[in-house]
């Protein structure tokens, strides 16, 4: 185990751990120590729940973190570093406690659920009202905020700052495909660990798309926080790709969002003058173009994170291949987020006709490369001749989906598919072209 001699030193001095709590915990709390030592049995919430933590074995350690009803310290169960995560309810506020409790039980069923190198990994957790514990793994590296406000403004390199994105993108596109949005990322949310890979962290106010209404009430960051969720409307995962612009910009910047801002100022800002964290001149066109998509103030307009991942891990491809390539890029002349198919579109429907038939030629190829040999003259010339044409538009439309971050969902997986024919196609080139010569 990790720091072993660091474990020993704290179950050594197991009978004074329950001390460290602050004296406003305690009142909020009533006596923690009774839940922490007393018997050494196993406490369960409710009816006996699978993620019920063996109390004995949590030894806490020092608090490393804070929120408004929460404190964060760092420790070991079961003879395995973690982080816990202690929340109390407040005795004089009934309703308060009521949610804090709903807020619970609802973060750790979602985390129990949960597997993903870039989501933080649950481990257990116990209810005992009026104090709550949750057990995670623990990370070293702390939050992101926290290593951003160590770094100086605008410094972090380009392939750390891609890097990171595609963490947190990754995560996002592994949570949404379980149905799940977040409501609160930001870098505060996301932790590190000793090989800076990025974990998604604190569902306290996530929940089921199905099960999601309206925000009224609710207890969100503002800085980081979608114009529809500032409204108290309706939403849906993109309220969560709006907060990753903004973890974007954060990675770009190593600073505050809206930071000569108080929290209720930058919220009318962003839904009344549709105001955003201005870009830095340093920022590449890609980029740019990228993090403005995402905090779109119509939700619509904004990527799915598995189109997002998709973006990143070319962008990160290409920056291995070629250092200069963000300085180097630029779309192609005259598109636009409407206009990224060919101006004539009698030419590109004709196109996307030849490459169906292309892709049925494909399948065939791949079951027998011999069935050209007793097909039809006419249609082997056929195909050669819209082979041939197809690879000379190729290189242009290998262009054009470099710049498919601009356009609309349909546009990109039309281009993602054509590319992915002609690219069979080319790998299949020579036996092709043996039996059409």
């Amino acid at each position: 185990m990790k720091n072993f001699y660091w474990f020993k030193q704290i179950a050594s001095t197991h009978s004074k751990l329950e001390r460290r709590l602050s004296l406003g915990e305690y009142k909020r709390a009533v006596s923690w120590s009774k839940y922490l030592v007393s018997s050494g049995a196993e406490i369960k919430g409710g009816g006996g729940e699978e993620w019920s933590a063996d109390m004995s074995q949590l030894y806490i350690g020092n608090k490393f973190a804070s929120g408004r009803h929460s404190r964060i310290y760092r420790g070991v169960y079961e003879q395995r570093d973690a982080a816990i995560k202690l929340i109390s309810q407040p005795e004089e506020d009934r309703e308060l406690a009521a949610l804090l409790e709903k807020q619970f039980t609802s973060e750790v069923a979602l985390l129990f659920r949960l597997r993903h190198p870039n989501i933080i990994t649950f481990i257990a957790a116990c209810k005992k009202p009026p104090v709550f514990c949750i057990i995670t793994e623990y990370y070293p590296g702390g939050s992101l905020r926290k290593y951003l406000h160590q770094q100086e403004p605008y410094s972090l390199p380009l392939n750390l700052v891609l890097k990171l994105s595609l963490d947190i993108a990754r995560g996002m596109k592994y949570l949404h495909a379980k149905g799940i949005l977040h409501r609160d990322l930001k870098s505060e949310n996301l932790l590190l660990d000793e090989d800076m890979c990025v974990k998604v962290a604190d569902f306290g106010i996530s929940c089921l798309e199905s099960q999601c209404g309206s925000t009224k009430g609710f207890t969100g960051t503002y800085r980081w926080m979608a114009p529809e969720m500032i409204k108290e409307k309706q939403h849906t995962k993109k309220v969560d790709v709006y907060s990753f612009g903004i973890v974007m910009w954060e990675l770009l910047t190593a600073l505050i969002p809206f930071d000569d801002m108080t929290p209720e100022q930058a919220a009318f800002a962003v839904c009344q003058k549709n105001a955003r964290p201005p870009l830095p001149s340093s920022c590449p066109l890609a980029l740019h173009q990228l993090i403005n998509r995402c905090w779109s103030s119509n939700p619509n307009k904004r990527p799915h994170f598995e189109e997002i991942v998709t973006i990143l891990e070319r962008y990160t491809e290409s920056l291995e291949h070629n250092p200069e390539f963000f300085s180097s890029y630029e779309p192609p002349e005259g598109c636009t987020p409407s206009s990224c198919l060919p101006n004539n579109l009698d030419k590109w429907q004709h196109f996307k006709e030849i490459v169906t038939i292309l892709e049925n030629y494909a399948k065939f190829i791949e079951q027998d490369f011999g069935f050209f040999s007793s097909y039809k003259p006419q249609r082997v010339a056929f195909f050669r001749d819209a082979y041939q044409s197809a690879l000379r538009i190729y290189p242009i439309v290998k262009d054009i989906t470099m710049c498919k971050i601009m356009c609309d969902a349909k546009c990109i997986q039309e281009w993602i598919r054509v590319e992915k024919i002609l690219v069979r196609l080319t790998g299949y080139s020579e036996k092709i072209l043996s039996f059409v010569a």
